[in-house]
């Protein structure tokens, strides 16, 4: 049985076709001369020219057109494919941007029955959200103050918004470019003694359109302002704003001001402005509240940007600031050294901004790149080349480390599968105790509100709850991995040659002084030993033999997954090992023979003194700062900035990024491990020699 659908003549609409399916409900079929029978409706464009054909055949067949556009809510920059659009507008009526006809929105603001007293506070709760995270439709303009602006002034400011010529808004809202014209006369006449600003479009500024006030500029009594930035930058300021159709309006409404509009849109006519052009249809008073709430929270629909899924505004709001935020760190030019080949598309996808990032050979070279084009110099920690740290010092560019982060991959990092979670750290790097790190800093510093350590204990229960760790590799264990009358202790092998056990535990003897010290401490104890999983598979060294282990502990297990030990061990003792952290969540006993992030906040039982160390962190503090704070973490299905609360839930899922694929890579993935498994059998012949 054929389903019923929703047709799409558009190409740009059908590269939208998962989310209209979303939106509609409707499966999405293609059609280019005649729409398919089973069609249930008709979607296109607005009121745009390119969609008047749809509109005909709609007519034709006597089906409801859909009327598709950005929402007021919708992406960091503008165009599309270039940012995922969170918000949209479905209208069967007409487009809230045309007055010359109904629209959905102006039904909902005429005929009401949707107030109440919680979804006007909710609301009014939205505003101030918008106006918390500074957030617009658009939100690749750059937040200034107004010292930047030159907007220290005493008097009063008035803005008058500028919009480009030929936008499709302007005769919607029943205007022409004579109201422009008229706009900035009254706003000069109207307001004796201010200083008159006029914003112009950035594209305009940019040569790529022309606006309906080219000559503002030239005047002595009025400040042109053309540069893109944030509109909270303006409406923190001014006093009072002047506008056609511009959304900027009535974001100036929700900031509390008097806002005059010289066309009709969508806010105009219903008594929250002073309108100079008059729609008949409109008769209700609304308050600023109801009309953000039927437009922003009734009209607009929402789709998250990693799984494109259903939102509320309040989370499509916190979402589009978190990626705004994000685009902001990026957007100054980055400059990578030391980053093997198969790590640069990854790092590279942390990094996406306005620039592409730059891979250099040459420490050198990228030193005088860096400090050419003020960009910031990253370099992979642990293949830092000799003396760039010196030069780069030297001629005055910062260095950031690069590292995994805590949550990284389904599979090893050895077994080059990419990392959904990275750090960059300023400072130092968390794994090294001999001098200070940005994790460091942030758990000496951070002021913890209650909603951060209440999104960390949800975060570390989720983690414990659906066995997430690291690298998320291994089997569950069908039997019990420690006898029930013993105290379970569990030693995790590590790399030897890792830096996090050359400087945080050098006395420490590497992984076979650790089992003596283990047993010692713990002599009537079971204790498991687990050999590092790049180690067993020969990546890395580290490897015991059997009977070197058995010397000290009672059993070995190589293949059981991390999260299953630790459900059942008593207690762990380690030397600087990331297990030791992941035991921490799951409220286990941890000693440490190093130095690890993790010890000497009070958590652990430390074995060695951390001088610099000296806050009480609680368990969620402490979360908060490694898994919130301190890492950036990376979608591996849409591959866009994430939270770490979707990073954990793809893990649980197994979705956690697969290696290159491209022809050559599986011949040298097998070099690889041929190779690793050439330095296994060797360490082993020079361990049994030694």
């Amino acid at each position: 049985m054929t389903r019923p659908c929703v047709a799409i003549r558009s190409p740009g609409i059908w590269k939208l076709r998962r989310d209209v399916e979303t939106l509609t409900g409707l499966e999405a079929r293609r059609y280019r001369l005649n729409p398919p029978a089973e069609a249930e409706c008709l979607i296109g464009w607005g009121h745009r020219p390119s969609a008047a054909p749809v509109r005909r055949h709609a007519e034709a067949k006597g089906l409801p057109y859909l009327r598709l556009e950005d929402g007021f809510l919708r992406s960091i920059r503008p165009g599309a494919g270039v940012d995922p659009a969170l918000g949209f507008v479905l209208d069967r009526q007409g487009i809230y941007y045309d007055a010359r006809q109904p629209s959905d929105l102006e039904a909902l603001l005429q005929d009401g029955g949707w107030e109440s007293p919680e979804f006007l506070r909710r609301a009014r709760d939205g505003m101030a959200l918008l106006r918390r995270l500074r957030l617009s439709k658009y939100n690749d303009g750059i937040d200034r103050s107004a010292e930047d602006l030159g907007l220290t002034a005493k008097r009063r400011l008035v803005l008058v918004i500028d919009q480009t010529a030929g936008d499709i808004s302007i005769p919607g809202a029943l205007a022409e470019a004579s109201d422009f014209t008229a706009m900035l006369e009254a706003a000069l006449a109207e307001n004796p003694g201010a200083e008159v600003v006029v914003k112009g479009h950035p594209e305009v500024a940019r040569g790529l359109k022309r606006g309906y006030l080219p000559d503002a500029g030239s005047r002595s009594d009025v400040r042109l302002l053309s540069e893109s930035i944030n509109p909270w930058s303006l409406l923190d300021r001014v006093d009072r704003v002047y506008t056609v159709s511009s959304g900027l309006g009535f974001e100036a409404l929700c900031a509390g001001l008097p806002v005059t509009c010289f066309g009709m849109p969508f806010y105009a006519g219903w008594g929250a402005t002073d309108d100079r052009k008059h729609c008949a249809r409109r008769t209700r008073t609304r308050s600023t509240e109801e009309i953000f709430a039927a437009a922003y929270l009734l009209y607009s629909r929402y789709l998250d940007p990693w799984d494109r899924k259903p939102v509320t505004f309040e989370e499509a709001a916190q979402a589009l600031a978190f990626l705004r935020d994000i685009y902001w760190e990026n957007k100054r030019p980055a400059v990578l050294v030391g980053f093997t080949r198969w790590k640069r598309k990854t790092v590279a996808a942390f990094l996406r901004g306005d620039t592409t990032p730059r891979f250099e050979k040459q420490p050198a070279t990228a030193v005088r790149l860096a400090q050419e084009t003020d960009a910031r110099l990253l370099v992979w920690n642990t293949r830092c080349p000799p003396d760039l740290r010196k030069t780069a010092a030297e001629a005055g560019v910062p260095l950031i480390n690069v590292e995994d982060g805590f949550l990284r991959s389904v599979g090893l990092g050895a077994a080059l599968n990419p990392a959904a979670s990275l750090v960059f750290d300023d400072e130092g790097i968390y794994y090294d105790p001999t001098k200070t790190s940005r994790l460091e800093q942030l758990a000496e510093t951070t002021e913890f509100s209650p909603e951060l350590r209440a999104r960390a204990d949800t975060l570390r229960r989720t983690i414990v709850e659906r066995a997430v760790s690291k690298y998320n590799v291994g089997r569950r264990s069908a039997e019990p991995l420690f006898p029930p009358d013993q105290k379970a202790v569990f030693v995790p092998g590590q790399v030897e040659d890792d830096q996090s056990v050359q400087l945080g535990a050098p006395e420490c003897g590497g992984n076979l002084g650790l089992l003596r010290r283990a047993r010692k401490r713990n002599p009537n104890a079971f204790i498991l030993y687990k050999p590092h999983p790049d180690v067993e598979a020969g990546y890395r060294q580290g490897a015991l033999e059997d009977r070197e282990v058995y010397e000290h502990a009672d059993s070995i297990v190589r293949d059981v997954a991390l999260p299953e030990v630790l459900a059942q061990c008593d207690a762990v003792e380690t030397m600087t090992s990331l297990v030791g952290f992941e035991a921490l969540l799951r409220d286990k006993q941890v000693a440490v023979h190093g130095r690890p992030f993790y010890a000497g906040w009070g958590l652990t039982e430390d074995l060695l003194d951390t001088p610099r160390r000296r806050r009480r962190l609680t368990l969620d503090e402490l979360v908060a700062v490694a898994l919130i704070l301190y890492p950036r973490y990376l979608d591996p299905v849409s591959s866009l900035p994430c939270p770490p609360e979707l990073v954990v839930t793809r893990l649980a899922e197994g979705r956690g990024g697969k290696p290159p694929r491209r022809i050559i890579w599986p011949i040298r993935e097998a070099v690889w491990h041929l190779m690793a498994g050439g330095r296994r059998l060797w360490n082993r012949r020079l361990q049994r020699e030694g």
